[in-house]
């Protein structure tokens, strides 16, 4: 694929918008396939067809087809039919222009008047009658065909490809933005989607009549066929000076909405930052700098749009009337009745119609392999490392962890632990604090196996992990994230997330247990209120109280919790921490904690810098060193003091 050049693109732009212009085309260039999310790239609407789309092509396009075509490979009967279906259909719209010439030729001149064969004009308007109810049959069935077979392929693979995703190791993820992951399950699909439902039947289709109107060009006329072909050239000439246009000018009209709903999405989501600047203005004046732009690319790209239809027109009204010339002539002299001219016209037409579409489905099939081609590249990704053959649940967990001389980096030549070694008792409460960086979150990550250390091991009850399926180890943790994730459906259903089997009354005993039961029952419907998005509806706060109610129902024998009470206020967060007394009872517990008033009955407090545990020790005997952890407490009692 061609990068898109600077100068194609003839935007009026102070030089901040033009620098994100060019950062925009470079991500395009580079095989972003989809749509671009916040403030970039957006998508563009509107246009003639295929003339005002940036054509990305598949790097593979011949490896790509033949992998979408075993994905059909259980549909070959389904496909043949539907080819059929295309063949009788133009076959149907072939014989029509013919029929039609043998009607008129049963009208005939004579010097009494007009002369009419009324058994041949009957018999081929009963015969076109026919093949207009053919034709009609014909393209209902193959439509319903593609479209069916078109949709359970798609169907399929968004299940594959979603089916995919829950196997991927989180180091994916980590390396691609949600709307990269967005893009390939949704616009790439929905291209392949449209492809398979019209793109390569109409393209077959439209190669068929293309040929199939040429020879019956050729059988009815060869001197009326060179003449048809006069306009032709010109025809092919037209659309690719005009194109090259259109296509430089839609994709700044692409460029310039994209901006804009950028902006306006920026605005409207920093309104609080927008007002306490008084930045109002400012604001105002970017977006219509913006909106003036778009106006006056949509207006070129509108205006060079509409005037390919009316040139095109132009040229096949010149061709026609060139046969209608030609043709009469050779009427007079005999050489062809007039119902041949009339067919023969009917003939240029559909002989033209195609040229005009092969090229744009042509690039749509290409656009749709480039899709396929990047949802098989995700479907292609290594998954999470298999469980080991000889891997066996342990039939009862007591909580034992130890990290043995492990070394970790999520970027080579950049350790985030080295030579961790941490021994955990069953029922032990063990604290890791430290500066953003230091590698809290990347132990507990490795202790649930979402990523693998380079070198040492973590063993559970005394057996590596390495040796425990994935599923029994995770079903031994429950985690608290500092970052709260709630899903659509009541807040009965979010709690109900850590124990799927659980009954409503352990749903609400874990609640309050957690100290969320006040809450809920305030809310309209108590735990039947339906959650907007991520819990949109809820504080901070209730967020946090949901996702610790989860973890309590989950009853494992090991908590970890990612500073679970640094989004709740004072008080919340005494309530919490009573609970969490109680709940660690006999439980191992990780806690990351940045306030460290939270950790203060630690049974052992690990202070990490730089990969490595600096200082280890009960509270009491860390602030007697006066070192590491001292200074963490000091300077956290100076903040405090402060405010």
């Amino acid at each position: 694929m061609t990068e898109p050049k600077k100068s194609t693109l003839k935007l009026n732009l102070p030089p901040r918008w033009q620098a994100l212009v060019e950062r925009g085309l470079a991500a395009d260039a580079g095989g972003g396939g989809g749509q671009h999310h916040g403030r970039g790239m957006g998508r563009g609407g509107g246009g003639h067809r295929g003339m005002g789309r940036q054509i990305v092509r598949a790097r593979d396009a011949r490896g790509s087809f033949l992998r979408l075509l075993r994905t059909l490979r259980g549909r070959t009967p389904w496909l043949l039919l539907i080819f059929a279906l295309v063949i009788s259909g133009t076959c149907l719209s072939l014989l029509s222009p013919l029929l039609l010439g043998r009607a008129i030729d049963a009208l005939k001149v004579v010097k009494d008047g007009v002369s009419v064969d009324m058994e041949q004009l009957l018999r081929m308007l009963l015969f076109l009658l026919l093949v207009y109810v053919g034709n009609t049959l014909v393209s209902f069935l193959q439509g319903w065909l593609s479209a069916k077979i078109s949709q359970d392929t798609v169907c399929e693979l968004r299940r594959d490809l979603f089916a995919k995703l829950q196997t991927l190791p989180l180091s994916f993820f980590d390396g691609r933005t949600h709307g990269e992951i967005l893009s390939r399950m949704t616009n790439d699909i929905e291209m392949v989607a449209q492809v398979l439902s019209r793109g390569v039947v109409d393209f077959f289709g439209s190669v068929i009549t293309l040929f199939g109107a040429l020879l019956s060009m050729l059988l009815l006329s060869g001197r009326l066929t060179m003449t048809a072909m006069v306009t032709v050239p010109f025809s092919f000439l037209l659309t690719k000076v005009v194109a090259k246009h259109i296509r430089a000018n839609f994709l700044a009209q692409q460029t310039m909405l994209g901006l804009l709903n950028g902006h306006i999405e920026e605005i409207i989501s920093a309104q609080k930052t927008v007002k306490a600047f008084n930045h109002e203005e400012q604001a105002i004046a970017d977006f219509t700098i913006l909106n003036q732009e778009l106006r006056r690319t949509g207006i070129r790209a509108r205006v060079l749009s509409g005037i390919v239809m009316p040139l095109m027109g132009l040229l096949n009204n010149v061709g026609y009337a060139l046969l209608a010339g030609y043709g009469g002539w050779l009427a007079m002299r005999g050489d062809i009745t007039v119902g041949v001219i009339a067919a023969f016209i009917q003939y240029t037409r559909q002989f033209s119609r195609p040229l005009n579409h092969i090229a744009n489905q042509y690039n749509e099939i290409q656009s749709a392999l480039a899709g396929a081609e990047r949802v098989f590249a995700m479907m292609d990704e290594e998954p999470e490392s298999a469980d080991a053959a000889d891997a066996q649940p342990l039939s009862a967990v007591r909580g034992e962890l130890s990290f043995e001389n492990v070394c970790f980096s999520y970027k080579e030549g950049e350790p985030v632990l080295r030579d961790f070694t941490l021994s955990v008792q069953p029922g032990q409460k063990i604290a890791l604090v430290g500066s953003t960086g230091a590698g809290k979150t990347t132990v507990v990550s490795l202790l649930m196996r979402f990523y693998e250390p380079q070198q040492g091991r973590i063993c559970l009850d005394g057996v590596p992990i390495t040796q425990l399926p994935r599923q029994s180890l995770r079903q031994a943790m429950a985690m608290v994230l500092q970052d709260t994730q709630l899903f659509s459906g009541s807040v009965r259903d979010n709690i109900r997330y850590g124990r799927l089997e659980s009954s409503d009354a352990e749903v609400e005993a874990a609640a309050r247990t957690a100290g969320a039961d006040a809450f809920i029952c305030r809310l309209p419907q108590g735990y039947d209120t339906i959650l907007s998005e991520n819990g949109g509806n809820l504080s901070q706060g209730q967020r946090q109280l949901l996702s610790i109610a989860r973890a309590v129902l989950a009853d494992p024998p090991i908590l970890i919790l990612d500073e679970a009470t640094s989004n709740v206020d004072t008080r919340t967060e005494m309530c919490v921490q009573r609970a969490m007394i109680h709940l660690m009872k006999g439980r191992t517990c990780l806690v990351i904690a940045h306030r460290l008033s939270t950790i203060r009955d630690a049974d052992v407090i690990l202070v990490m810098a730089e990969g490595r545990i600096v200082e280890r020790g009960a509270r009491r005997e860390l602030l007697a060193l006066r070192g590491a952890y001292w200074q963490l407490e000091q300077s956290q009692a100076a903040l405090l003091g402060a405010e």
